[in-house]
């Protein structure tokens, strides 16, 4: 499909700022909840391709990222961190303090935001997840200093569109990134062991690696779904005497707890190294 100008205004209008597998897994999920209509969507991008992807949706296209920030409500910066710099200063002299910034960009702070923009202008950072792309991202919003509950809440809207938000102060982001940011690689290191566990025993590796990741998303939703402590859930399986008790006694003798701790703590560290870094 041919890349669209965004001619004309319509009064809510969101442009997203980069059209990779972040910025369209947003696009798609604002649309698929229907906040948005799709002529009420911009997406800008240098790729040509990238663009005549999402212009399948039926969303206004464009390579010029000054023209798809004019005359929208919100603006979503969903390009790499490397490059938000040069984005910024070519957009920041067209946005408004009636406008609402959002930022996916790991590492680059509200400050460094809030300082290349027009005084007023209300930013918040979000760190969403690979999962995202699935809808069920598990993602953080730190709000800066002209950010209002009006915008946090619009900020949760549109990323619960792609899974769940939760709302936390921005020294904390780097502990979100440890967590939940890397927490699907640790999560798929678990259900490659559990499958390959299975394989040893007997079954057939589609079999066994189908079970795996279905116990690992049904015990998820359990929690989410009832509230429940997952020491309850571990609890309710456990046996006096049985299987379970046994593999969970299996598992404290190797320090399954202890290495999952250390995982956490050693990518928030590696967090903190590259977030001082950018800012040298």
């Amino acid at each position: 499909m041919h890349s669209n100008s965004p001619q004309g205004t319509t009064p809510r209008r969101i442009a997203f700022i980069g059209a990779g597998f972040m910025g369209e897994a947003l696009i798609r999920g604002v649309l698929a909840a229907r906040l948005f209509q799709p002529a009420e969507v911009i997406a800008a991008d240098a790729s040509p391709a990238r663009l005549a992807l999402l212009g399948e949706l039926g969303v206004v296209t464009t390579t010029d990222n000054v023209a798809a920030v004019r005359d929208v409500e919100t603006i979503v910066l969903a390009v790499k961190p490397q490059v938000l710099p040069q984005v910024l200063a070519e957009v920041a002299p067209h946005v408004s303090p009636g406008q609402l910034l959002l930022s996916i960009a790991a590492g680059v702070s509200l400050a460094f935001l809030e300082g290349k923009l027009p005084a007023g202008v209300p930013v918040i950072r979000a760190m969403p997840n690979l999962l995202a792309t699935v809808g069920a991202a598990a993602t953080a919003l730190a709000p800066g200093a002209h950010a209002t509950e009006e915008h946090l809440a619009a900020a949760e809207r549109i990323f619960g569109a792609v899974g769940s938000a939760v709302r936390g102060e921005e020294k904390l982001l780097n502990a979100v990134t440890g967590l939940s940011g890397s927490g699907p690689a640790y999560i798929c290191l678990v259900i490659e062991a559990l499958a390959d566990a299975g394989v040893n025993a007997g079954l057939a590796r589609d079999v066994a690696l189908r079970l795996a990741a279905q116990t690992v998303m049904g015990t998820g939703q359990m929690i989410l779904q009832t509230g429940r402590h997952p020491a309850q859930v571990k609890d309710q399986v456990s046996s006096p005497g049985g299987t379970t008790i046994a593999g969970v006694g299996a598992l404290e003798r190797a320090g399954l707890r202890a290495a999952l701790f250390d995982a956490v703590a050693a990518a928030i560290a590696r967090a903190d190294d590259l977030e001082r870094a950018a800012a040298q």
